[in-house]
């Protein structure tokens, strides 16, 4: 095909040196159908498309083709398979052209299915300080030296675009308030809006237009940092387009490859710090001159003051056992054995379980993560054990209970006795009432005494919670005596030896 060079220099001979077809032809080595048609069509480039792309070979092999493309479509896109892998399984089934045919075919099939109406968009313009978006991507690590997929929460300034992301084991409405928390204290305060996708956690009904019912603890939390909540329309991600493409970018340059950590704590430092070292060295799509980093410095000052964290926990009634245990997440925590077979309120924060009845709380353990895990205090089984002290040996909670050096050497030594058992549990009765330091104190010492019995620390307890002698009366010197009398018992000798000789 004639190429740009050579239409120009046609035209040029023609317009310029005034040539005629059959010079230019003869001169350049050209049909002159090619010529007449680079002068006559006034065009200076040819173009050439190919109306029908014969496939001998994948003829036949088009209907299965089609079958597997159509059953992948069903698949995540993830999950679906290249062309190579498309062309591998055909050539084991006995399909023997070439990789560019199959290549052709299921783009084309692909796209034809893919095809929608072209949409017109408006790009969006924010003032410092005005508005942050928020949204969820699941991303995979290695935790331990095992695969394992975590809940990313991903926030961003819309004027600075500055981005923030933290890892979460649960997408649960608590770890939304967490995350809110976190990313503020890290901006150093707070915009006045907040853009957000319809995302369960903070809508409850969606009504036409832009009509929201939002969930009250969500309202509760933007309240707290006066932020007024925007829902985007569902299925149109475009509104808020900035978080949506930080999604991909951060997937890109942090999780990719897998970041190996041991903790979600190590993996939260890391991630901060590289959204950090990314905002520093990347320019700000508006200000080309400026890093995002320094556009984020510039609008710090339009921020809303920080008001400190929301109290972000969700809570749900429910009975206790009687076994003194409550559930949430598939895994059991104690609380104290008063709430036994009793409703309680569970409140579930991000890393916290805290149980109240009748607003006292009874629990507060640390959050576990697994399943058909059971997190005991063997403390809140106190009550329980003054009664039944034998159940000291096998009760549950009890079993490699970390308790002090000098407490477990008591126990130990008591093991032997018929009634160990009860005398280490009067023990430890005196802990809530006089703390555990005092208790340990009187067990070290009967310990250094040789004599671990419970009658005998609980000896040395009172001793070491006697109070302390009062000071004796300060005598005036005008009710001082002048003749102090003094404690001689040689006087009674002088009384009886006056009265008998009387």
């Amino acid at each position: 095909m004639l190429g740009l060079e050579g239409i120009a220099r046609i035209r040029f001979e023609h317009y310029q040196n005034g040539k005629s077809l059959r010079q230019i032809a003869r001169e350049l080595g050209l049909a002159r159908d090619t010529v007449r048609k680079a002068i006559h069509l006034d065009t200076t480039e040819f173009r050439y498309e190919r109306e029908v792309q014969p496939q001998p070979k994948l003829g036949i092999w088009v209907p299965v083709l089609t079958e597997i493309l159509e059953r992948e479509a069903k698949l995540p896109k993830r999950q679906r398979r290249s062309t190579q892998r498309l062309f591998e399984e055909l050539r084991g089934r006995g399909y023997e052209g070439a990789h560019d045919s199959v290549h052709r075919f299921a783009k084309s099939w692909r796209d034809e299915r893919a095809r929608v109406p072209v949409q017109a968009f408006i790009p969006m313009k924010y003032d410092p300080g005005e508005a942050y978006q928020f949204d969820w991507s699941h991303e995979e690590i290695e935790f331990g030296g095992l695969g394992l997929t975590v809940k990313v929460a991903h926030m961003r300034l819309a004027y600075s675009r500055m981005p923030i992301v933290r890892a979460y084991f649960r997408e649960t409405q608590e770890m939304v308030f967490d995350a809110h928390d976190k990313a503020f204290a890290f901006y150093g305060g707070v915009c006045r809006r907040g853009i957000y996708d319809n995302m369960k956690t903070a809508v409850e009904t969606v009504f036409v237009g832009r009509a929201r019912e939002y969930n009250r603890r969500f309202l509760q939390m933007c309240s707290h940092h006066l932020v007024e909540p925007v829902a985007c329309t569902p299925a149109s991600g475009w509104e808020k387009g900035q978080v949506e493409n930080q999604v991909g970018n951060i997937r890109d340059v942090v999780f990719r490859p897998r970041p190996r950590v041991k903790s979600l704590i190590e993996l939260n430092d890391w991630l901060t710090d590289q959204c950090t070292a990314y905002a520093k060295r990347t320019k700000h799509p508006e200000f080309r001159d400026k890093t995002i980093w320094e556009v984020f410095e510039e609008e710090r000052s339009s921020l809303m003051a920080f008001r400190g964290p929301f109290d972000g926990f969700s809570e749900k009634p429910m009975r206790a056992t009687t076994t003194c245990l409550i559930a949430h997440d598939r895994n059991k925590y104690s609380v104290d054995a008063r709430a036994a077979g009793r409703i309680v309120l569970v409140r579930v924060y991000a890393e916290r379980i805290v149980v109240l009845y009748d607003g006292e709380v009874v629990a507060d353990h640390m959050r576990s993560f697994k399943r058909d895990h059971v997190v005991y205090d063997p403390w809140h089984y106190l009550p329980v054990l003054l009664r039944k002290p034998g159940a000291l040996r096998n009760g549950a909670p009890f079993k490699d209970w970390d308790l002090p050096p000098a407490f477990a050497q008591v126990r130990a030594k008591l093991k032997h006795h018929a009634d160990g058992d009860r005398q280490f549990v009067n023990v430890l009765a005196c802990v809530p009432e006089h703390g555990m330091e005092t208790v340990e104190a009187a067990c070290r010492e009967a310990l250094d005494a040789g004599i671990a019995h419970g009658d005998v620390i609980l000896a040395v307890l009172a001793r070491q919670i006697q109070p302390p002698i009062p000071p004796s009366i300060t005598t005036p010197d005008a009710l001082r005596l002048t003749v102090e009398p003094v404690a001689d018992c040689a006087r009674y000798d002088t009384l009886r030896r006056n009265k008998e000789a009387a």
